[in-house]
């Protein structure tokens, strides 16, 4: 049985529906992440799971107990969830061990202060439990939220964008550090950001919302190299379109050469495969294009991005279509400049041409 479960969730406000039909499982000691834009709806179920928000239509269950239908909710106070937010929530007046143990008044004293300190050396604050939220950094501080949340052995953590405050650098490291903290206490987790860092970096199962519908529920890596559709494809990681002609069911030609699938291509909905000669756009990420001195296919670099063992280079090809490259920074090539390169793809990932679509219309995130 799922430790948390959720069937046909609708969520609405009046007439605006905000969440639409989602379903999700996630297993007993599994981290999951809603990820998405802001505005898709994964705050909003969020809520719905911690309590906060009624539904519409659907059910949710917890460790197999009901506690959300449409007209029914069990308060969120009795539903054994720790909730950890993007602002910390911490109380200043309150040392970092009163925090830590604020849901704990009903343990004995002995046992609240064995928890308490169990906690500080779980999220690395030993002998910080007499110092006050403004006494630590960020990092610190959203440690002793996560403790905080932790410290009643709750059923279920949910974490809502806890991370968006922190710069970049701290933001990637705390995730890991968080992911760590909670494989070891064996807690179910469910995480919302709108950042696939973070995502990529917490999480064991990913669903990528917009428009209030989970548009794939994958693994991280299932997710980069699989996406189920454009928009995913274009909201995980970085990559362009490139226009390509299908061969036969394993192999499609595009500008740079013959590209051959070791699945069969699934660009059309409802359909296993293109048909010959069908046009569609094949996506190329990064790392799907290498870098090589000896090739005879050649780019131009139109921009590069230093970021310290790599470059991340826009290359222009004849035609005027434009691809990303990471390649190591021992390789220092000026704007302007043409290098080799030549594409190494395990397996297409391709969708059906728009009909409006032209050559030009290539999609870059940057």
């Amino acid at each position: 049985m799922a430790h948390l479960e959720l069937h046909n969730i609708v969520q609405r406000y009046a007439s605006h529906t905000v969440v639409d039909g989602v379903s999700f499982n996630v297993e007993a000691g599994s981290i999951a992440c809603l990820l998405g834009p802001s505005g898709c709806g994964k705050t909003t179920l969020l809520r719905c799971i911690a309590g906060f928000e009624p539904i519409a239509e659907g059910e949710i269950r917890v460790e197999g107990a009901l506690v959300t239908h449409a007209g029914f909710r069990v308060a969120p106070e009795q539903r054994r969830i720790g909730m950890v937010f993007q602002d910390y929530a911490l109380f200043p007046h309150l040392t970092v061990a009163a925090n830590i143990g604020f849901g704990l008044s009903a343990l004995p004293n002995s046992q609240c202060q064995a928890r308490i300190n169990e906690l500080l050396t779980t999220v690395g604050l030993d002998g910080q439990g007499g110092n006050y939220p403004h006494e630590l950094s960020g990092g610190q501080q959203q440690r002793v939220a996560l403790a905080r949340a932790l410290a009643p052995r709750p059923q279920l953590i949910l974490l809502d964008e806890p991370f968006s405050n922190l710069d970049v650098d701290l933001r990637e490291r705390l995730s890991l550090e968080v992911r760590n903290i909670l494989k070891s206490e064996g807690m179910t987790a469910v995480l919302v950001t709108h950042d696939q860092h973070e995502a990529f970096a917490m999480a064991d199962e990913i669903g990528v919302m917009a428009d209030g519908k989970i548009q794939q529920w994958a693994t991280p890596y299932n997710l980069y190299h699989r996406p189920a559709n454009r928009f995913v494809a274009d909201f995980v990681g970085q990559g362009v379109f490139l226009p390509g002609t299908v061969i036969d069911e394993h192999r499609v030609e595009v500008e740079l050469g013959l590209l051959e699938s070791s699945l069969p291509l699934a660009c059309l909905q409802g359909c296993a495969a293109c048909g010959k000669g069908c046009r569609i756009d094949v996506l190329l990420r990064p790392d799907d294009v290498i870098h090589d001195d000896r090739s005879a296919l050649q780019a131009e670099v139109l921009n590069r991005a230093f970021r310290g063992a790599e470059f991340l280079y826009t290359l222009r090809l004849d035609s005027g279509a434009e691809l990303l490259s990471l390649v190591p920074s021992h390789h220092n090539h000026a704007i302007g400049e043409h290098i080799g390169i030549r594409l190494d793809v395990d397996h297409v990932v391709a969708f059906l041409t728009p009909t409006s679509a032209t050559p030009q219309q290539i999609n870059i995130r940057r």
